[in-house]
């Protein structure tokens, strides 16, 4: 810190150890107000431009100096100079106290901020720059936090001081007014005695319901914004539009019928979405024929000299369509249109905020209104731009279903979930699987030991696992297709006959008229805690919003966009709508051994500087794991220093997605590992690795020196 910032540091922690000294908190009270009423009236009366001029420069610098005193102060001021005089005075005063405070902060310490947390505040600073001064006015209209620490994180923004000035200004200038007439009821009361005044009443009711009136104040003004240029329309042909039928759509086309509203449902290509088609259920039950294979091949660990399992991979993969075809009832048009729901077949476009056009894929074009409009358009693969990738020819996770004939050579670029499942299938139906992953380890989003697990899996099935590998080419040579990799410094080349990209998803986020509408988009629909985009009839849900690209979350997400939707109004009387709620968000890879997670990981713990404490249960000790042949993995729990509370767990085993669910409920609703280990589980299950697991953290957790004195009782007992 240089010298002028020290001595302004010094200055003003010298200011408020003589406040503090000198009982400065005493004076800036009603109570002290009270008490001395009669004195500081008369010298007002005597003195009146003085007693203001005095009033207005001790309010401004206990604002400046952001000491507690700002709200007794604002009532005297309406109790000694009346409502006119004392809303300019306060007014003036405090937004001028409230810039010296936001200079002062930002000039000691936003280039230090900066510094350490530069990448982490990116998001953070370019959303203040486009609206920070409607942030501010909203922080001061509806004040969620005290105004001091207003003025100080304002500081840290890239917020002007002339807005800062003016937006506190006039977005503080309303609760000013209402206190300060508190003020002038409470100068009422100490004159003329009467305890309940109407006058005293009616300050207090507006004292109470200004937050809400604000708020919806704010509200008005933004949605006023927001439409600027558009006409509503007087009439709506449906309660809610939705737009995609993958798992977001389907639930929040679902509760719409399910509570009478009316709805439409627009899918573009297949209803069911990628989850059934392309995603879960077929890499599922691509996963389970792999698996019985593995299994085979183990026969003699199981008491069986030899088993042998002949296939077909072209029958393997129709078995894989037939899955879909026998799950694909469940999301079929005619049993949402049994429902309620009006279901169209074709590309919607947003005409406006109210209306869509659906072109639809028999030729026809629909043009529909509605009040609300839910977006569940999901996520696609993402498609590295890596030279002669698109020249060779690739496969996606959408893709490589409408494979027939078995890969000899695959290479799979991705060490994700999708990637890791994947080749450990195409491994065990015969393929010679290559794996690339750019970062240090696969499945970087779990602990390492979880990461090395499946590693030395992975190997021991035969699988070429490459980490640290950038790919930065394919080349075609004389009918060979090659994928060019750098690793340490060293270029390598990988001969393959098919590529799989499992990099990652995308979001869908063209074709529906959103960047033109305005709909404000990054890497994916941004949304606010309740699923609402900036225009607040238009919602979004799933893998098109983030943070979570998964088949629950994303018809979890749907609840919360379609009930806010549907009933914004009324919950408005509840104080607000529902919040989306991830905090016990689980999700799994379903490789062998399969790994689970629910909440904070060591990793994550560390990162983030949260204190933990990890107790770890190995199924090598579990008997079902042990009968099965399947012992390969652990328990991992996170808990609170020194409590039962549970942060995270991770699970590597057989069944671990079903296996972690325990812990999602106990994590919900604040089930610690005491319960857990309290409750009845089935012998033998793999569940039982939950009580061992909550057992291994009661050991440790033993009151030592209570089971001393519980010693010498029975030894006493014992007559010793």
């Amino acid at each position: 810190m240089h010298r002028p910032r020290w001595l302004l540091l010094g200055l003003i922690i010298a200011l408020l150890v003589v406040f503090f000294a000198f009982g400065g908190q005493h004076y800036l009270t009603l109570s002290y107000f009270r008490e001395q009423r009669e004195a500081i009236a008369a010298a007002q009366a005597a003195h009146p431009l003085a007693a203001a001029v005095l009033f207005f420069g001790l309010y401004a610098v206990i604002t400046a100096l952001s000491v507690p005193g700002a709200l007794a102060m604002t009532l005297i001021g309406g109790a000694l100079f009346g409502l006119i005089e004392g809303t300019a005075l306060v007014s003036f005063a405090s937004s001028i106290g409230a810039t010296l405070a936001f200079i002062a902060a930002r000039f000691l310490f936003r280039d230090a901020v900066h510094r350490r947390f530069g990448d982490r505040l990116r998001r953070f600073e370019a959303a203040f720059e486009r609206e920070g001064a409607f942030y501010l006015f909203a922080l001061r209209l509806v004040p969620v936090f005290p105004f001091f620490v207003v003025n100080l994180v304002m500081g840290l923004t890239p917020i002007r001081v002339r807005a800062f000035y003016w937006v506190s200004q006039l977005g503080m200038l309303p609760g000013t007014i209402v206190y300060v007439y508190a003020g002038t009821q409470l100068g009422a009361l100490g004159i003329h005695g009467h305890l309940l005044s109407p006058g005293l009443i009616g300050a207090f009711v507006l004292l109470g319901v200004f937050p809400l009136l604000a708020r919806r104040a704010l509200e008005a003004i933004k949605t006023r914004r927001v439409y600027r240029g558009f006409r509503r329309p007087r009439r709506f042909d449906r309660n809610l539009i939705v737009i995609g039928a993958g798992s977001g759509g389907l639930v929040s086309a679902y509760i719409a019928a399910a509570v009478k509203a009316r709805v439409t449902l627009i899918e573009q290509n297949l209803m069911g979405g990628d989850c059934l088609n392309t995603g879960c259920v077929p890499s599922k039950a691509l996963i389970r024929t792999a698996r019985l294979l593995a299994e085979a091949r183990r026969a003699p660990d199981f008491g069986l000299t030899r088993m042998t399992a002949d296939f077909d991979f072209g029958q393997v993969m129709e078995r894989v369509q037939r899955v879909i075809a026998q799950v694909a009832p469940h999301d079929s048009v005619e049993r949402y249109t049994g429902l309620g729901v009006e279901v169209l077949i074709g590309r919607a476009q947003l005409v406006d905020p109210w209306t869509v056009e659906v072109k639809l894929n028999d030729g026809g074009i629909r043009r529909l209104s509605a009040r609300d409009i839910v977006l569940a358009t999901g996520a696609q693969p993402f498609v590295p731009p890596i030279p002669g990738l698109a020249e060779a020819g690739y496969l996606t996770s959408d893709t490589v279903w409408d494979l027939r004939r078995r890969p000899q050579r695959l290479v799979v670029l991705g060490g994700g979930s999708i990637g890791c499942e994947l080749a450990q299938c195409f491994a065990r139906l015969g393929s010679a699987v290559t794996l690339v992953e750019m970062l240090p380890r696969l499945m970087i989003r779990e602990d390492p030991e979880f990461s090395e697990r499946v590693e030395r899996r992975f190997r021991a099935e035969g699988i070429d696992v490459q980490v640290g590998a950038k790919a930065v080419a394919v080349e075609t040579q004389a009918g060979r297709k090659l994928l060019v990799c750098e690793r340490g410094g060293q270029r390598q080349r990988i001969e393959f006959d098919q590529i799989l990209v499992a990099v990652g998803r995308a979001a869908r986020l063209d074709g529906t008229g959103l960047k033109e509408l305005g709909v404000r988009t990054g890497k994916t629909i941004e949304v606010d805690d309740y699923s609402r985009t900036n225009f607040p009839n238009i919602w979004a849900c799933g893998d098109v919003t983030g943070p979570y690209q998964f088949t629950h979350t994303a018809g979890h997400t749907a609840w919360y966009a379609a009930v806010n939707a549907l009933f914004g109004s009324l919950l408005w009387l509840r104080g607000g709508r529902f919040a989306i709620d991830y905090s016990a968000v689980p999700w799994a890879t379903f490789t062998d051994p399969e790994v689970a997670r629910v909440g904070l990981n060591e990793t994550e713990a560390k990162e983030k500087g949260i204190a933990y404490e990890v107790t770890i249960y190995d199924l090598a000790e579990l008997d079902r794991a042990i009968a099965d042949g399947d012992a390969d993995g652990l328990v991992k729990v996170l808990t609170v220093p020194g409590k039962d509370r549970i942060l995270g767990v991770t699970i590597a085993g057989p069944h671990a997605g079903d296996v972690i669910q325990e812990y999602v409920l106990a994590m919900r609703y604040r089930i610690g590992l005491n319960k857990i280990l309290g409750t009845i589980h089935t012998y033998p299950t793999l569940a039982e690795a939950n009580k061992y697991a909550a057992g291994a953290w009661k050991q440790a957790h033993k009151p030592e020196k209570l089971l001393q004195w519980v010693r010498r009782y029975h030894d006493w007992r014992r007559g010793r």
